[in-house]
């Protein structure tokens, strides 16, 4: 259902793994308040469907499907933003897995493959804009227009702020993202664009459920990554949540929403943790 309010009313909002999860429910709530959203997943599938709720509430939104850690996609993602809806205002770059190993048995690949979607795809995404965001800034100030807050908020998570066991490559990935996240906020001051961060704790998502079929795996350009927490684990987290239950995909896109909207123009280069009272 579409928010009356219209907070995000003609922004153009670009969401990375937006088929499925946490980001399927950023998408509809920028959308649902008014953003055009060009929707990613790795699928076709999944990205066609979430275009296809936003619609059906009377949104916009276009999917554009590839993996983010392809050389091209950051281009082609950018680009598909601008020739449908003229701009680029809001990026969210949440897209990502885990792949998870003590560091004696973590291959060069699993290090690799996390630092890739996490770290260098966002980072090819922000280069990708920076010459969108910039001729849009310019026009206006030769305008005498004035320059509208744009958006980029980051997924980070709390393991990249204090680590966590069994997670040497996303912990250090998520860090990394932190510490772009703040080196933007920096250089992208002078076109009034806000970069922050986001740190989720435990959401519950595909990632973190326990199957019932108990084949807890999914498919990443061709490889099988397990994926699911064992349920004891799962309720030794949640036990040292002060809410005392993990969070929804919902609530994960409620913390993203707080970043883009006016009124957090002037909160920019923050890491605002989403965790349930969760604290290192």
């Amino acid at each position: 259902m579409k928010n009356l309010e219209g907070r995000l009313e003609g922004r153009v909002a670009l969401v990375t793994g937006s088929g499925r999860g946490i980001g399927r429910e950023i998408a509809l709530k920028l959308a649902g308040d008014g953003a055009a959203v060009v929707v990613n997943d790795l699928d076709e599938g999944p990205a066609a469907e979430t275009v296809a709720a936003i619609e059906a509430t009377g949104g916009r939104a276009v999917a554009c499907a590839g993996s983010v850690t392809d050389s091209g996609f950051a281009d082609r993602f950018v680009e598909t933003a601008v020739e449908t809806y003229g701009g680029v205002d809001i990026v969210v770059n949440n897209a990502g897995y885990t792949w998870d190993s003590v560091i004696q048995k973590m291959t060069d690949e699993q290090w690799d493959a996390i630092l890739d979607v996490h770290l260098r795809a966002p980072f090819r995404i922000l280069r990708a804009v920076q010459p969108v965001i910039s001729r849009a800034v310019r026009a206006a100030r030769e305008a005498g227009e004035p320059v509208p807050c744009r958006k980029v908020v980051n997924i980070a998570s709390v393991a990249g702020l204090g680590g966590n066991a069994g997670q040497a490559n996303y912990a250090a990935a998520k860090a990394g993202l932190v510490g772009l996240t703040k080196t933007l906020a920096k250089e992208w001051g002078r076109y009034n664009v806000t970069v922050n961060s986001v740190a989720f704790g435990l959401i519950t998502t595909r990632l973190t459920e326990s199957p019932a079929d108990g084949d807890g795996s999914i498919d990443i350009d061709g490889r099988r990554i397990k994926v699911g927490v064992n349920p004891q684990l799962l309720a030794a987290a949640e036990s040292g949540i002060p809410l005392g239950r993990a969070g929804t995909p919902a609530e994960a896109a409620g913390a993203v929403y707080l970043l883009v909207i006016p009124e957090s123009d002037y909160i920019s280069a923050q890491t605002l943790v989403c965790g349930g009272g969760y604290t290192l």
